[in-house]
């Protein structure tokens, strides 16, 4: 199967995290809403992204990978959706 990159914006309660997220190329699982309503994945993974604590003054995280619970994520929005890119060192 094919896939593509898409980068998203992604909050849960405490995190602001930028990042990569891997879909299908086309057709089943090529939204990022079919991956985060796929049943049998509890965690979001996200890669090249940075992470910032929510209220937090000071620079955000660079992780090569990142897993993030389902029942944790507040909202997502794909960066090309008006999405900000957050960039690693770059305040919030």
């Amino acid at each position: 199967m094919e896939h593509r990159t898409e980068r998203v914006y992604v909050e849960t309660a405490r995190h602001r995290i930028s990042g990569q997220v891997t879909l299908a190329k086309d057709g089943y699982r090529s939204r990022v809403t079919d991956v985060l309503n796929a049943a049998e994945r509890d965690f979001l993974p996200i890669t090249d992204c940075v992470v910032e604590l929510i209220g937090e003054e000071g620079r955000g995280t660079h992780h090569d990978v990142v897993a993030v619970s389902r029942r944790h994520i507040v909202l997502v929005i794909p960066e090309d959706a008006g999405a900000p890119a957050l960039q690693a060192g770059e305040p919030a």
